[in-house]
């Protein structure tokens, strides 16, 4: 009985395969009222593109009630979660609709995440992501 193999994957459907398996999901949930998400999420994007993946695959999520920043664990705008996990861990800072304050590499207080603990976070995904 002659049993058909399936047809071998061409290269572009191995890539997305790969890129599948590599991408990871990446949120920014801001509130309006602090004004910084736009730059989180230009610097989020341009990071994303220098690293090889789809920016325009940020989940943006806005969270507008106290009852949604309870429910989210938001701690303050810009939050970026990379499969989870935020970018910077927030201890025990109570969930509010404010804006958050992130410490750069350089030791400056900075409304946006410093771009290169962005890129370690993405990177890291990535690799844990490739290899289970």
């Amino acid at each position: 009985m002659f049993v058909p193999r399936p047809p071998a994957l061409g290269r572009r459907a191995r890539l997305s395969s790969l890129w599948a398996m590599t991408q990871p999901r990446v949120e920014l949930l801001f509130w309006d009222g602090c004004p910084s998400h736009p730059q989180a999420l230009q610097e989020l994007r341009a990071a994303m593109a220098a690293l090889g993946l789809d920016p325009d695959q940020v989940l943006v999520r806005e969270v507008d009630t106290e009852q949604g920043a309870d429910r989210e664990r938001f701690v303050g705008s810009p939050t970026i979660r990379i499969d989870g996990a935020d970018l910077q861990d927030p201890g025990d800072e109570p969930a509010a609709l404010s804006c958050r304050v992130y410490h750069r590499r350089d030791g400056r207080v900075s409304p946006v995440p410093d771009p290169a603990d962005v890129r370690d976070a993405l990177r890291n995904a990535m690799t844990t992501r490739s290899h289970p």
